[in-house]
């Protein structure tokens, strides 16, 4: 077993013995133990993963040795020899990034505190040395404990202070410096001042020397360099978005529209200064990436990236050596899976090789000195099946090592699998439906499953993609279909499939889940039973499903629900929530209702879940964080209050400390059983 091995855990190798099996005498087929929810909702083995520049050193983070997360460097060229690069007893280092070859720079969370924390504790900057020497905070943590001391915490900036750019190694020589932005409040919107250089050796600053095309600048896009050429500015709810050719040049206006209504935004631009951007395209409003054209004053009328019936979403590769940087070797994309089409052939034949190893998975690919004889290859490889797993490969020697499972409690054989259907709406509409299903018993015939049908938050984000996820996982494991659409108001499908679910709530969206429901049914996928669950706008779906369908569910499990259209719409000067001002004076009259305007106002009332209590008679379970600042837990008293007078007692939790969602496994682990709980008596 390798060094990483065990510092993992290590893989179990299994041998079947033909003529052992042979010898035992046939069993009757049965049902797979269940795995426990622990399984699916503990933290992944390993958090982030990373080769650093020169392909030498494999950096990982991992709480298996101490219970806390800590960094850990790997040097490939000599036994896998490991060094602990940082590590604390308060905290988890939760994602860095390699600066050069010999440092990184890294951010910590508190896993072992609830959610709210990130409301309260700023996640400060931190860097080492690979040998764990010369550990520096670089931006302090704010709200935490201190995690450094004397000096080196001394010279740490405001924790207001954020990673904006680590430039790419130069053939110059290795750089020490990060770029980094001060955010701050002006009484409605965050602005990005700065930005500055930081060297992540001696934490010294030093002035990026930007001239700012306008003040209130929100965002910056930068070369590989970390010299900006692209700036977006905020006022007065107006955007408007700045160019520059060169460091130095003057800057140029090449959009200006009313705040998130701009016609194009910027993807990348590069080291020429050239500029990639995303714009709606055709009928159905999908998200596209185009060459921005100079000369013409806009983008370029065909697509350079598109993903029909998808929006993008992915990123622009570019080579990470120095024979390759700045040049453009691939897409990354979503579509119903991550896929990865490579320009460059050395990367496209490493493709085709992890492709055919790891057969019906994605594989994520990251190279090191791609091309040469000490090439190393990183492979994060998934599917619907399988949490995914780390592998080293070495074009070399044609040989294949594995760093780590992400879930090793979970058996792929076991899982479910996931697939994407279309359905036609009652109104015509098409919606995209995920179905997790559940593997046959062998020995058993397949027939329609009882369902649960699990509706996502936002609702203004796209809901899945083709991997495996643990809640939909662990409710197939006991036996369930899971459904899942992508209701009209979803995101990732086009803007006109979003827009089609402005000021629907309770209505049209609510239609959607009903009918992709129905249409399981009729399928012969799902049975007569079935409940709907969901956490946020998915637990509101879930309440108002059991009101406006309760021929349909057996029972409801709503979670950080919100219930109360005027309260989230127009807020409460005694219910502190993290709804911007602009979210309350434009977006949420926009997307949700006007509170202001008299029929719109009786609307936001009838269709909230609290004036709907009377008309639910299936049984509830609620669940709400203590300190969510998103949907407050005064919605989860609310909707209570009015189930218990109308007669219908709700099962309740409150988890201490969490916010939006549960943070710690505990906690996940606890929900998933009450859920579980709740569930079969209603389903089994």
């Amino acid at each position: 077993m390798t060094r990483i091995g065990r510092l993992i855990g290590g893989c179990a190798a299994l041998v079947l013995a033909a003529s052992v099996a042979s010898a035992q005498p046939a069993a009757a087929p049965t049902a797979p133990p269940l795995p426990p929810a622990s399984a699916f909702f503990a933290y992944p083995q390993v958090l982030d993963a990373q080769l650093s520049p020169d392909g030498r050193r494999l950096a990982l983070s991992t709480a298996a040795r101490t219970g806390r997360a800590a960094l850990y460097v790997f040097d490939l060229h000599d036994s896998n020899r490991i060094t602990q690069a940082a590590s604390f007893r308060d905290t988890d280092i939760t994602r860095f990034e390699w600066v050069n070859n010999e440092r990184l720079v890294f951010s910590v969370t508190d896993l072992q505190a609830g959610s709210g924390e990130s409301y309260r504790v700023a996640p400060g900057l931190f860097a080492a040395r690979f040998d764990g020497s010369e550990v520096r905070a670089l931006v302090s943590r704010q709200g935490g404990p201190s995690v450094t001391s004397g000096s080196a915490r001394a010279q740490a900036l405001p924790w207001s202070h954020r990673l904006l750019h680590v430039p790419a190694l130069s053939a110059d020589g290795p750089s020490e410096e990060v770029l980094l932005g001060e955010h701050v409040f002006d009484g409605s919107d965050l602005q990005a001042v700065g930005p500055l250089w930081q060297n992540v050796r001696t934490g010294r600053t030093r002035s990026a020397k930007v001239d700012a095309p306008a003040s209130g600048v929100v965002g910056w896009w930068f070369n590989s360099a970390g010299e900006p050429l692209v700036a977006l500015a905020l006022a007065k709810d107006q955007h408007t978005l700045f160019h520059r050719s060169a460091p130095g040049a003057e800057w140029q206006v090449l959009a200006q529209a009313p705040r998130d209504r701009l016609p194009f935004m910027p993807l990348r631009v590069e080291d020429n200064g050239s500029l990639y951007v995303t714009q709606n395209s055709g009928r159905e409003g999908l998200r596209v990436v185009k060459r921005y054209d100079f000369s013409a004053k806009r983008p370029e009328v065909e697509p350079l990236v598109s993903a029909p019936g998808f929006d993008f979403s992915g990123q622009l590769l570019h080579g990470s050596d120095a024979d390759s940087q700045g040049r453009l070797v691939g897409v990354r994309l979503t579509t119903d899976a991550e896929t990865t089409v490579w320009f460059d052939p050395t990367l496209k034949a490493l493709q085709a090789v992890a492709d055919a190893a790891l057969p019906g998975r994605v594989n994520r690919i990251s190279c090191r000195r791609c091309g040469h004889p000490d090439a190393t290859v990183l492979v994060r490889s998934w599917s619907d099946q399988h949490p995914g797993e780390l592998l080293l490969y070495r074009p070399a020697t044609q040989s294949w090592q594995r760093v780590a499972q992400v879930q090793p409690g979970i058996d792929p054989q076991l899982s479910a699998t996931v697939k994407l259907e279309h359905i036609a709406a009652r109104d015509g509409r098409s919606i995209p439906v995920w179905i997790t299903l559940p593997p046959v018993i062998p020995g058993h015939a397949a027939a329609p499953r009882p369902a649960v049908v699990l509706v996502h938050g936002g609702p203004w984000v796209r809901g899945h993609q083709w991997r495996w996820e643990p809640m939909a996982q662990f409710l197939a494991s006991r036996g369930y279909v899971v459904i899942e659409p992508e209701f009209r108001g979803s995101a990732g499908y086009g803007a006109a499939h979003q827009r089609a679910g402005y000021k629907q709530f309770g209505k049209a969206m609510q239609d959607d889940i009903a009918d992709a429901l129905q249409w399981a049914q009729k399928q012969g996928i799902a049975s007569e039973r079935a409940c709907i669950a969901g956490a946020s706008y998915g637990g509101y779906a879930t309440l108002m499903g059991l009101a406006r369908h309760p021929e349909l569910y057996r029972c409801g499990a709503a979670w950080v629900a919100l219930t109360d259209l005027l309260l989230y719409v127009e807020g409460s000067w005694w219910v502190d929530d993290d709804i911007s001002d602009f979210g309350r004076r434009v977006s949420l009259i926009e997307r949700v209702g006007n509170p202001k305007d008299e029929t719109e106002r009786a609307m936001l009332v009838a269709m909230s879940p609290i004036h709907q209590a009377e008309r639910i008679q299936a049984p509830v379970l609620l669940a709400f964080g203590e300190d969510d600042r998103r949907i407050p837990l005064q919605h989860g008293k609310r909707m209570r209050e009015a189930l218990e007078k109308a007669g219908r007692t709700p099962e309740w939790v409150v988890y201490p400390g969490e916010g939006h969602g549960w943070r710690l496994p505990a906690n996940r682990v606890d929900f998933a059983e009450r859920l579980e709980r709740f569930l079969a008596p209603h389903l089994k």
